[in-house]
């Protein structure tokens, strides 16, 4: 299985996971539940008029945290905004409960993808291992 895989199969084990964002010199940190693997990158979807969304344009850089199964994940990077259609359909068709709040064609649905990532299994038993994509 190659690392991303890995990741975005943790990502959906774990069903929630954490994000932290910055804004201005204050870290926010919240719950996300969404995961996607499109054309080969990992995707979250959030909506564009939540504060997320305007704390990402303004800097990139994200972090989440996810636990499972006693380990843990931290992936790094940069969160970067695809307004294709078809990606958000792709995400979104995995997510049929949010098809009621977003639809793709929607001014605010909103998916990012990470660029720049580092993911970092961690557990009590093994030493960490790292995955780059």
């Amino acid at each position: 299985m190659d690392g991303i895989q890995e990741v975005y199969e943790f990502l959906k084990r774990c069903g929630t996971y954490y994000l932290a964002t910055v804004e201005g010199d204050k870290p926010r940190v919240r719950p996300f539940g969404t995961v996607d693997l499109f054309e080969g990158k990992l995707y979250i979807q959030t909506g564009k008029v939540k504060a997320v969304s305007k704390q990402l344009q303004a800097n990139p850089k994200a972090e989440i945290c996810a636990c499972a199964d006693g380990k843990w994940l931290r992936v790094a990077g940069k969160l970067i905004r695809d307004d294709r259609v078809e990606a958000k359909k792709h995400l979104l068709d995995n997510y049929p409960e949010l098809q009621g709040m977003y639809s793709p064609e929607d001014d605010n649905t909103e998916v990012l993808y990470f660029t720049d990532a580092t993911a970092t299994f961690y557990s009590f038993t093994e030493p960490p291992r790292v995955v780059k994509f």
